[in-house]
């Protein structure tokens, strides 16, 4: 099978079918939401006409991917459920990720997370939990600023500095905790240093108490990394030696993942 990933944005951005791109900003919506919303707020929120975005919802109920409820709110339905597990399936970075991690006693009792690069954010697309719990519940489908994660530095270290400034423009950086790298200028000191050492560091960046290294992962032809592998730990409880261990696992679980990409 053909392993698939994200790719690289395009040079030129492709002409989209409106109807399919306001159905997907539905869906996107729905699926960041808290809390089921009614009609008007969705209107408010996605600036589209209440007549239009009713048939969108009607369609989408009627597919099974969205739900409204007795008071005639909407929410996410059942069906993406059965795509992401057919994404699961059929991605190879997925699969690369299980085989190797199971491989790895080092890693067996901490949480890994997969991740990919979506603008300046990582989508974890596999989590397993550790034995210990963390500050941060790690979940397939959730996000986090690029910026912060060790998993997003580790693909952003494998960007040229002029895609980095792109991807982040002029504007402050997200910041989750008072360690949270604030300008690009300062992430592209941290991104130069990982490239050197090949792995990135989030140190309590994303969480207070929170240590955590990522490695970025290739596939055949690609310079860019497709993805990347991160272990997180608690710091306090964390030896300097089980440290080394760990990023020696963790770099070793990237290089197993890229070799089974065709790296």
């Amino acid at each position: 099978m053909k392993p698939f990933w994200p790719g690289p944005a395009p040079d030129r951005a492709p002409a989209l079918v409106p109807a399919v791109e306001r159905a997907v900003r539905l869906v996107d919506h729905l699926a960041e939401l808290r809390r089921p919303q009614p009609l008007a707020e969705l209107s408010k929120a996605l600036k589209l006409p209440k007549s239009s975005l009713h048939g969108l919802l009607n369609t989408l109920v009627a597919l099974g991917l969205a739900t409204r409820n007795e008071r005639g709110e909407y929410a996410l339905g059942a069906k993406p459920v059965q795509w992401a597990g057919a994404f699961g399936q059929q991605s190879g970075v997925v699969a690369a990720f299980d085989a190797a991690a199971a491989a790895l006693p080092a890693l067996r009792e901490e949480a890994i997370m997969l991740a990919v690069l979506d603008g300046a954010e990582v989508l974890y697309l596999a989590c397993r939990p550790g034995t210990r719990a963390l500050a941060v519940n790690f979940r397939v489908g959730g996000r986090f600023p690029a910026s912060c994660t060790s998993s997003g530095k580790a693909m952003l270290a494998t960007l040229p500095a002029g895609r980095v400034r792109e991807l982040f423009g002029g504007a402050a950086l997200p910041r989750l905790t008072r360690h949270s790298v604030g300008s690009v200028t300062a992430l592209l000191r941290q991104l130069a240093e990982f490239r050197a050492q090949g792995y990135a560091v989030d140190d309590e960046e994303t969480a207070e108490g929170m240590h955590c290294f990522g490695a970025p992962v290739f596939a055949a032809g690609r310079s860019e990394a497709v993805a990347a592998v991160a272990v997180s730990l608690i710091k306090a409880s964390t030896s300097a030696r089980r440290r080394d261990e760990v990023v020696a696992a963790i770099r070793e679980l990237a290089a197993r993942g890229s070799q089974r990409l065709g790296a």
